[in-house]
């Protein structure tokens, strides 16, 4: 067990900092079973903060991982109409949401790739209102992490199962700026105003495209959307709560144009996806669109992911993080794209946030799809940086600038 005023502390940062919980608003925690001991400390901050109610959401991936093996395909399909009243009812009472990340990469690697796709995309399109609901910051979000056993020892495998564990929950303290002496709501604030003279920054030179290159092979062009709006840390949600999606983040991002991607990118982390743990990937792109691709592990899975959706072989976000900073410079990989991503610039296969836009939050999807705004129902992260990432940016006027040098901001 980690320390009690350790874990106290990233709860009420989950709670006061993350989702911001706001009085007499409802708070869902959206868990696995694996994170109890958290779970019940950001209940606790919840209802100290003045939620009126808090739901709490468990989900077990051993029980996920035995569905997937032993249902057949149309009952895996099938989403029944509470689920999907039980969100309407949280959207409608502008409930906020915690989510806490518990990862077993690998567990569902014997797992049928085709019934995990479509019984995923079966959940996403029952449910897709709520996913454009948070996209769309119409409510305050957050996602933290606490371990298991099987995924520290996949990130320390040298150790014992315990001290593994402790390790990993020393790794996601650090990242989320929790200490015993500091006070994180305030390191939060600091850590906040820095992400957001980075994105004063990018949008004074309003980007038409950034150029990407480093010597593993990316060779990557990436145009933005016009009237983009770089974004990192803090956000507001619609109904004017300030909130952190991310616990941590050190990145600031931005939105695509959906048809403007060109060039070769090459993946330098592996991304967990549906339990599988794809490795050793690049894509190329062509007029925004991946046109080829490959993988040394898991391809079936990168092959199902692409396939999701119309929308799914499009970016709908680039991000940039300096190749010197805390996460990468723990040398851990965590193997969860909540804390890789922030230890390399990525970008996201899939949907688009609209607050990456002017006024993207405030106009229709249909309209923002006639700027460039990529829909999908994914949206997966993965991470392409390395030291020696060199990103040109290039001016509405043609002027070329440059952004990174050696993998780090220089502007």
């Amino acid at each position: 067990m980690p320390s009690k005023v350790l874990l106290n502390k990233l709860a009420r940062l989950a709670v006061r900092v993350g989702a911001n919980v706001q009085k007499d608003q409802i708070a869902v925690i959206r868990t696995s079973t694996e994170t109890k001991e958290l779970a019940r400390e950001i209940a606790e901050e919840a209802y100290l903060a003045g939620a009126k109610q808090v739901v709490v959401q468990w989900s077990d991936d051993f029980v996920s991982r035995s569905s997937l093996k032993h249902m057949t395909l149309p009952n895996l399909e099938h989403v029944s109409p509470w689920i999907i009243e039980q969100y309407q009812e949280l959207v409608q009472e502008g409930a906020c949401f915690i989510s806490i990340a518990s990862p077993i990469p690998g567990l569902n690697a014997d797992v049928d790739p085709i019934k995990a796709q479509k019984s995923g995309i079966a959940m996403q399109k029952a449910i897709g209102f709520f996913r454009e609901h948070l996209m769309g910051n119409r409510a305050q979000w957050t996602i933290v992490a606490a371990p298991n056993p099987i995924w520290a020892k996949q990130v320390f495998p040298k150790l014992n199962e315990e001290d593994a564990v402790e390790a990993l929950w020393n790794a996601i303290f650090n990242a989320s700026r929790v200490t015993l002496d500091n006070d994180p709501i305030k390191d939060w604030e600091k850590h906040n105003q820095v992400l957001l003279k980075h994105n004063q920054v990018l949008n004074h030179y309003n980007f038409k495209h950034l150029h990407f290159k480093n010597g593993l092979g990316t060779d990557l062009i990436v145009e933005l959307v016009k009237d983009h709006v770089w974004a990192g840390g803090g956000e507001h949600a619609t109904n004017g709560a300030y909130f952190n999606p991310n616990i941590p983040t050190e990145e600031t991002f931005t939105m695509p144009f959906k048809f403007g991607t060109r060039g070769k990118v090459v993946a330098t982390k592996p991304l967990n996806y549906q339990g599988k743990l794809i490795d050793g990937f690049w894509l190329e792109f062509q007029d925004g669109k991946v046109v080829n691709h490959d993988a040394k592990q898991e391809k079936a899975a990168l092959d199902n992911l692409l396939d999701t959706d119309q929308g799914s072989r499009y970016i709908g976000e680039i991000a940039l993080i300096s190749h010197d900073s805390p996460i990468s410079n723990t040398n851990i990989l965590f193997l969860n794209t909540l804390f890789d991503e922030n230890a390399s610039c990525h970008m996201a296969l899939g949907r688009a946030y609209p607050m990456n836009v002017k006024n993207g939050v405030n106009t229709p999807i249909a309209e923002l799809e006639k700027i460039g705004y990529n829909n999908s129902m994914v949206h997966s992260d993965f991470m392409f940086g390395s030291s020696d990432m060199e990103i040109t940016g290039v001016t509405q006027d043609g002027k070329s600038v440059k952004v990174f040098e050696k993998g780090n901001f220089v502007i």
